[in-house]
């Protein structure tokens, strides 16, 4: 099962023993691609964004001279007015350590609320990090921020 659209319900077949020792469960039917779909679209990003970064800031600490990779995707399917110059889409920031292979931080936004470039500065104020190496796309080269 490799077609896009399936990849959570390709992983859940390939690791569910694990997954299911580790959360104590008995799993006698995997969930298809359409009920991790629904679940997916019923969650509130926000809640579930505060509390993964609050896991992420209770298990995992940064080291002075760790990589720190910034960067934004947009996520398929999400634009709206398709074929204008004002065309909205939902984009995702991420901030991702090379060192510890675990993603630090995530934001999601709206091209005609806000920018990549803003919402990169609001994540850096938050996690308030030093001492480790940025890398990020030449997007956040300019001058003027």
């Amino acid at each position: 099962m490799t077609k896009q659209g399936y990849a959570l319900e390709d992983f859940g077949a390939r690791h569910y023993r694990a997954v299911s020792e580790q959360l104590g469960l008995e799993v006698t039917r995997l969930p298809s691609d359409t009920t991790f779909r629904r679940i997916l679209q019923k969650l509130d990003f926000q809640t579930l964004a505060i509390q993964f970064e609050q896991w992420v800031n209770n298990t995992f600490t940064l080291e002075t001279g760790e990589w720190v990779a910034i960067d934004g995707k947009s996520i398929k399917g999400t634009v709206t007015e398709p074929g204008t110059a004002y065309q909205n889409f939902v984009s995702l920031v991420s901030v991702y350590s090379h060192q510890q292979g675990v993603v630090l931080a995530a934001q999601q936004f709206e091209s005609k609320n806000s920018s990549e470039l803003k919402v990169v500065q609001t994540i850096l104020k938050a996690l308030q990090l030093e001492g480790v190496v940025f890398t990020m796309d030449a997007l956040h080269c300019q001058k003027n921020y």
